[in-house]
């Protein structure tokens, strides 16, 4: 498929996702959209669409005006849906907070982006009563659980914001009575702002736009049917949960099974409460599946396609313990969505899922979808190149660049950049941080930050190296270095601190090591210092290694010799027998 025709079939399918909501409320209004297990809730597409526009009436009467930011910061995934298609109805821009952050994170981010309101639950109260001083945001709606609904506690209340804040029940919105809003939405209007982590700075919040994300989802539901069912757990903060499943179902009119977290204790059984046939699992996920005892009954099961981010040395092992048929692979961005992808056959002309649990397009049907979209099918039995991706997004043009953005030749290392062939297929900025635009799209580029290169065997695959920028990837987060350093060294007595990544012990991403050098004459331990980190940062974000230091190693410019350390510290672990 040319890229114009590929093209004309992401815009023939809609780029507006209210749109599309729409039709699949027409043409399916009783097949379920939201199977949500934590409660036992499942929706219609008819009825999800009534819920969100009643919210989002109620989201217009309370004084949302076209194009103001709503930010959401719950667990409970099934009312960060609802939200998220409520503010889009509404005319307003979902701002999704990770609800791991307090403290500083926090107040940055929601005085960032200064949101008309933020929709939160009461489990947040004290966190949100810490930095109420020094917040912007005055008007709060309050998700409050019922008895009897799994993320209901009596003890927590909104009582430590009352006061506060504007506080408006969530209930009272979504019983309005008013009529649907009628905004209209265009591809190009601002749909998301999603934060990702800065290298040399706070926080950016990427500036999505609707067709944003009828691009992130084209290639993941491609030769996929309403037949298919899709697993989600997630988070609705991150782009692979909100967009990469929940709203990719949308145009295809397929189920989700919707939980709020993982649980290797639960996936199976999850799996086959819903018949899920899709999934994406993320490192350690796959690490703790495997840890399980293997059983003979291991294979059956519904999922026979599987995307992996990032895609594991074992992956073969997985499909064939799991009898997943298909694994796919790729890159993917809050800022680029999906730049690369490839697809894995695992089993060949055999079936790993068994064949009267199987659903969606029959094995040649879809190996052939994949390869007119420009997919690439590789064998899963042969062994691929570490950091494999795939090929490029047809949609997109690819370079490997030098620092003076020059194209590298193949196998040369480089910065992955892309440059759309079509507009609206990026990001369309970094909301309120203009310098920082100019900087990721300079000569016409959107630099990405990760170390490629083209593999030189002449394929037109191409594979990931390394991290260019200071971040690391923890547990699935993104977690970036000048957050932790700066987080770190804003203990009394600590004057500077390096942060930098080590092979994680568990899986294919990073541990956090920091290196402190204190203040003269000062002293700390190794207690107060991760008693400051867990006060300071969610989990994932905390310091697998802490080590304190008399200076910190210097080049004359001043820079910290981060390898130094690093070198220090693996010659350490592996002498003391670790990793």
């Amino acid at each position: 498929m040319t890229p114009d025709a590929l093209f004309d079939t992401l815009v023939a399918e809609g780029d507006v996702i209210l749109d599309v909501l729409d039709q699949r409320a027409q043409d399916m209004p009783d097949k379920v959209y939201l199977h949500y297990g934590e409660d036992g809730i499942r929706l219609s597409y008819a009825e999800f669409k009534r819920r969100t526009d009643r919210l989002a009436a109620g989201l217009v009467a309370l004084g949302l005006q076209p194009g103001q930011p709503v930010s959401v910061l719950t667990r409970n995934s099934l009312v960060s849906v609802l939200a998220m298609f409520a503010i889009w109805r509404a005319g307003g821009v979902f701002a999704p907070v990770n609800f791991n952050f307090k403290g500083d994170l926090l107040r940055y981010q929601l005085n960032d982006t200064q949101p008309f309101a933020l929709i939160t639950d009461p489990s947040f109260a004290p966190i949100l009563a810490d930095i109420a001083a020094d917040l912007t945001l005055k008007q709060v709606v309050m998700h409050q659980p019922r008895p009897g609904e799994h993320d209901h506690n009596p003890e927590e209340t909104m009582a430590p914001v009352r006061g506060l804040f504007a506080i408006t029940p969530l209930s009272t919105l979504e019983q309005c009575g008013d009529p649907t809003p009628v905004i209209p939405r265009t591809p190009f209007d601002t749909a998301n702002i999603v934060y990702t982590s800065g290298t040399t700075g706070p926080s950016k919040g990427v500036v999505q736009p609707f067709r944003w994300m009828n691009h992130y989802s084209l290639p993941l539901r491609t030769a996929t049917t309403a037949d298919d069912v899709l697993y989600c757990d997630l988070p609705m903060y991150h782009v692979g949960g909100a967009f990469a499943l929940v709203t990719r179902a949308v145009w295809v009119g397929n189920t989700v099974g919707l939980w709020d977290r993982f649980s290797p204790n639960r996936f199976w059984e999850r799996i086959a409460e819903v018949g899920a046939s899709c999934c994406i699992l993320l490192d350690v996920m796959i690490t703790w599946l495997l840890s399980a005892e293997p059983r003979e009954s291991d294979r059956r099961n519904t999922l026979n396609k599987v995307h992996m981010q990032p895609l594991p040395a074992n992956h073969h092992e997985v499909a064939r313990r799991f009898g997943i048929d298909f694994v796919s692979c790729g890159f993917g961005q809050t800022e680029s969505g999906v730049g690369f992808t490839g697809m894995i056959d695992q089993w060949g002309a055999e079936h790993g899922t068994p064949p009267e649990l199987w659903k969606g397009l029959p094995k040649a049907a879809y190996l052939a979808a994949c390869r007119d979209a420009g997919r690439l099918v590789v064998d899963g039995s042969q062994p691929l190149p570490k950091g494999f991706m795939g090929l490029p997004n047809p949609l997109l043009e690819v370079a490997i660049l030098d620092e003076d953005d020059n194209r590298c030749a193949p196998g040369v290392v480089g910065q992955l950049a892309f440059r759309p062939r079509y507009p609206g297929l990026l990001l369309k900025e970094y909301f309120r941080k203009p310098e920082a635009t100019v900087k990721v799209l300079r000569n016409c580029w959107f630099h990405t930050g990760d170390a490629c290169r083209e593999n030189p065997d002449g394929s037109g695959t191409y594979l990931f190296v390394d991290r260019m920028g200071g971040f690391f990837r923890v547990r699935g987060e993104n977690v970036s270095s000048f957050e932790v350093e700066a987080l770190m060294a804003s203990h009394p007595k600590v004057r500077a601190c390096a942060a930098l990544p080590l092979p994680a012990r568990e899986g294919d991403e990073d541990d956090i090591a920091v290196f402190l050098e204190l203040k003269d004459g000062e002293q700390v331990s190794e207690a107060e210092l991760r008693a400051h980190a867990a006060a300071k940062m969610p989990k994932y974000m905390q310091p697998a290694h802490i080590r304190v230091v008399t200076a910190l190693p210097v080049t004359p410019t001043n820079k910290i010799e981060k390898y130094k350390l690093k070198q220090a510290l693996l010659a350490e672990l592996q002498a003391a027998g670790g990793t």
